[in-house]
């Protein structure tokens, strides 16, 4: 064994090359967890472990084993399996939660020149030994398409389906024969009302039955707003039979009143299903879901996509680039992040995967405790109702009653700003919503 002052950067063990299989890897390696523990010593490696993925009840996020089933079908179906467990302190007078959570990363399985059934199936097809090795695995809760948003093609429409459709009906036998809860986003039709598109995360009980869903209610600019609205649902949280559960989907992530308004409601566990890429989030992808839980005293499930999806039609992004036929490499990277700021290394940047997790949630109660972040929701209330505006901002005016809108607006004169003060009422109260006009 050599002693530290000895020890010299192994003989690389991964491939370095650049063939198509790791062309997304962190210089040939499949994850940064990988690359630092192949360069740096054992124990300068743990000592930038501690820094980066935090301590679980002061010791390092430990790994466990799983049964030999769900080793095996990692093995044939080569997609990538991780197991680890979050403590909580031992309490005298409550019993540890401990629920086993899992989550899926997944690439499609054809071409996006393929008919539309055919890559949706191929999909059902593809998750469904991940889904096998996690109820192998005992997963209480787990969690379909190409992104086809970026083309701005309407064609992408046909995959649309009901709360109750073909995806959830797949997803319903498997939750029911492993007695899992499933969290399944799909893009929504709204047969019920006028058809509306919504992006839309279905929670499946264990028993196969809906217990609910959550439209996503923070949208980009980009080319997902031409193709459903805003969510509205607000913000559920789901009681589920293993814990109180939440989905905050996607872009939802970059938005901290959306975080907090989850754990203001009970949530326990937020999943946060992704479609993104390296050039627009890659560095605030661990660091936004740290934050969110240490924030919010919740665990986080972060999911993202898998690989580089290639359309028929060159496409713009709206980022200045010549059109391109990719949208850009979806890095992946899923893992769990615990509101004492320790969370697991992440799955592979390149292939698809299944990362499990033992949380006890008595750990969210036991952070609140210490810390005491939800001491002052007053304080949120009124940022919700635009009270955080300085009272001394002369440029900006609150307008409380909203029968007196048309009036201010047909007499304002943006010639004269200062003549528009013995127009707009005086009011020394902010108890309710109305309408700020910025004068400039």
């Amino acid at each position: 064994m050599l002693r530290d002052h000895q020890w010299a950067p192994p003989l690389a063990t991964e491939n370095y090359s650049s063939s198509n299989s790791i062309d997304n890897s962190i210089c040939g390696f499949e994850s940064l967890h990988h690359l630092l523990c192949a360069s740096l010593s054992p124990q300068v490696f743990q000592e930038v472990k501690r820094l980066l993925w935090g301590l679980n009840c002061g010791r390092a996020v430990e790994p466990i084993s799983l049964p030999d089933p769900a080793k095996a079908l990692s093995s044939k179906h080569d997609f990538d399996l991780q197991a680890f467990c979050f403590h909580a302190d031992k309490e005298l007078l409550r019993e540890p939660r401990i629920v086993r959570v899992g989550l899926i990363q997944n690439s499609i399985a054809l071409p996006t020149t393929a008919p539309f059934l055919d890559q949706k199936r191929a999909i059902f097809q593809k998750v469904r030994p991940i889904i096998d090795a996690a109820g192998a695995a005992g997963v209480n809760e787990a969690w379909i398409m190409p992104y086809g948003f970026c083309t701005l093609e309407k064609r992408w429409c046909e995959l649309t389906e009901p709360v109750d459709g073909e995806s959830t009906q797949f997803l319903q036998d498997l939750a029911r024969k492993y007695d899992m809860v499933i969290v399944s986003p799909i893009l929504e039709r709204d047969l019920k009302h006028g058809e509306t598109l919504w992006n839309t995360a279905v929670i499946i009980g264990n028993h196969g039955n809906i217990i609910g869903k959550h439209r996503k209610n923070h949208i980009p600019l980009i080319g997902e707003s031409t193709y459903y609205t805003e969510g509205n649902t607000g913000h559920p949280v789901f009681e589920t039979a293993y814990g109180k559960i939440a989905v905050n989907i996607c872009y939802g992530k970059h938005h901290p009143p959306n975080r907090l308004a989850f754990v203001l409601n009970g949530a326990e566990l937020v999943f946060n299903p992704s479609a993104t890429i390296r050039q627009f989030s890659e560095q605030m992808w661990p660091v936004e879901a740290h934050n969110a839980a240490i924030a919010n005293s919740y665990f986080v499930g972060s999911i993202n996509r898998v690989g580089n999806e290639v359309f028929p039609n060159p496409f713009t992004s709206g980022d200045g680039k010549p059109q391109h036929t990719d949208f850009g490499h979806f890095y992946v990277s899923s893992h769990f992040s615990a509101p004492d700021g320790s969370c697991t290394p992440s799955l592979s940047r390149y292939r698809d995967g299944l990362i499990i997790s033992d949380m006890d949630l008595s750990l969210c109660r036991q952070l609140k405790d210490k810390w005491g972040f939800q001491m002052t929701p007053d304080l949120y209330l009124q940022i919700a109702n635009y009270q955080y505006i300085a009272h001394d901002t002369e440029c900006i005016f609150h307008i409380p009653h909203t029968e007196c809108i048309a009036h201010v607006l047909s007499n304002l004169d943006m010639h004269n700003p200062a003549l528009n003060k013995n127009i707009l009422p005086k009011t020394g109260s902010l108890d309710h919503v109305g309408l700020f006009i910025l004068i400039e």
